[in-house]
């Protein structure tokens, strides 16, 4: 997976957004590498990059065409066709920043051209981590997406000035002392402080961590277990590595329970139907829970109140779908209304108790399957931090497909189309599907009459 593609800076809806990096540890090489891969919405090849702050000269020679700009005058013959990096006067052995009008232009420009504009907002003197002084970062407020680098090879060296630009900073903000061996902790402490990593983010901008040079397998590890604590103050967490070219997405995944039924066929409600002495409902949910997922939205339609009554001391959020009696697509839009409430679908952010929830894809879980495990869960979501396919699901014995199966974001407008009583097969053709194989066939077991309550009671008994 590309750098691109873990920012989900590849598709056509983001890939003429304004974008800054700021933070240590390979914000050139990830500024650059996204400048050649991101296509703009036009079909051109042509990107700018731009900078704030200083730029070594050394970076220079990575654009196709550089301009320095001292006034609007020296923007009028922007290259229509590879990647132009814009600066201010060169000064020694650093180009100067460029001045807010020549930034402005640069940002009208790139809209009305359709392109996407990079700006590198922070400087770092090479080194893996920094904390901002006073007058860091310079983050321009209309950016729409603010990548913050990382750079894990500093992880059990000592905090010096060595290994961390502004090191007295980043002990003040960590709380580890000057020579102390820096964790994974410290670097979390720093990265979600306000005068940290989150500082001068545009409150509407999309927050993004990159946990970079994890070459190791050991690195790797750590920064992958770092993610769920990030995840709390950013909207994505992207570990990877430019030496090896591989990255690891880490987003919000929902769980959304489909619960609206009338269980016409089995004669009494399924979600209610008693297993290990809970509710089908309520396994399912804490199940989720356990999972990882989050939120967790439970879809409720025919006997609501009894099914919100088996979950009311549970993190989750009940759904009411008054158009239950159209069928699974009523509830599957329900799931993603609720998850994108704004009129306009972005397929970024929702908002929850007032702070904004990533949510990158979305497990629909079926009301009569209380037996599914969490590992088949917790599955689905590594596979889709590996790769961001539009649709996973297991695979078990002679091929078959079975459930959960997880939907990404780019399937969500297609989703909300559905009709009648069908569910997501229904866009399998549009997308590619890709399948992770699993060992138990228990997944293709669901509740539509009394005989098969009665062969899920007897596996429990086994």
């Amino acid at each position: 997976m590309h750098i691109a593609h873990a920012l989900r800076l590849d598709s056509p809806s983001a890939s003429n957004q304004t974008v800054s990096l700021v933070g240590a540890g390979g914000k050139s090489t990830t500024l650059f590498q996204l400048a050649r891969q991101i296509q703009s919405p036009s079909g051109t090849q042509s990107q700018i990059v731009t900078a704030t702050t200083h730029l070594g000269l050394w970076q220079v020679p990575l654009a196709d065409h550089h301009i320095i700009a001292n006034d609007l005058n020296d923007l009028q013959n922007i290259p229509l066709e590879g990647l132009t990096l814009v600066t201010g006067e060169v000064d020694q052995d650093r180009t100067n920043p460029v001045s807010d009008p020549i930034l402005n232009y640069l940002r009208a420009y790139s809209k009305e051209h359709n392109l996407p504009l990079l700006i590198e907002a922070d400087g770092s003197r090479q080194k893996s981590l920094k904390a901002p002084a006073s007058h860091e970062p310079a983050i321009p407020e209309f950016t729409e997406t603010v990548i913050v680098v990382a750079g894990m090879s500093a992880i059990s060296k000592p905090l010096t000035d060595e290994h961390v630009h502004h090191a007295e900073i980043f002990s003040q903000l960590s709380g580890l002392q000057i020579g102390e061996t820096i964790t994974p902790q410290a670097v979390i402490s720093m990265l979600t402080h306000p005068q940290g990593g989150l500082k001068n983010i545009p409150p509407l901008a999309r927050r993004v961590v990159l946990l970079n040079q994890t070459d190791t397998p050991e690195l790797r590890s750590i920064a992958c277990g770092m993610a769920r604590q990030l995840l709390e103050h950013f909207h994505s967490v992207v570990v990877g590595s430019f030496e090896q070219n591989i990255f690891h997405t880490f987003e919000q995944t929902a769980g959304i329970i489909l619960a609206a039924g009338e269980s016409t066929r089995f004669g009494s409600p399924k979600q209610l139907l008693d297993w290990k002495g809970k509710p089908f409902v309520r396994h399912i949910a804490e199940t989720a829970l356990h999972s990882g997922l989050w939120p967790v939205v439970v879809i409720t339609g025919f006997c609501a109140a009894e099914v919100e009554s088996c979950l009311k001391d549970l993190p989750v959020h009940n759904v009411h779908n008054p158009a239950y009696k159209q069928g699974q697509s009523a509830s599957i839009k329900a799931g993603i209304n609720f998850l994108f409430p704004s009129p306009k679908f972005d397929g970024n952010s929702v908002e929850f108790g007032g702070g904004r929830v990533e949510v990158g894809s979305a497990i629909f879980l079926l009301a009569d399957q209380p037996q599914i495990p969490s590992d088949v869960m917790r599955a689905l979501r590594e596979s889709h931090a590996r790769e961001l396919q539009p649709i996973i699901a297991p695979l078990v014995l002679e091929g078959r497909r079975a459930n959960p199966v997880l939907f990404d974001q780019v399937t969500f407008p297609d989703l909300l189309h559905l009709t009648g009583d069908i569910g997501g097969r229904a866009i399998f053709s549009k997308y590619k599907v890709e399948y992770i194989p699993w060992h138990d066939d228990i997944l293709l077991l669901d509740v539509d009459k009394p005989e098969d309550y009665q062969r899920l009671v007897e596996i429990e008994k086994l």
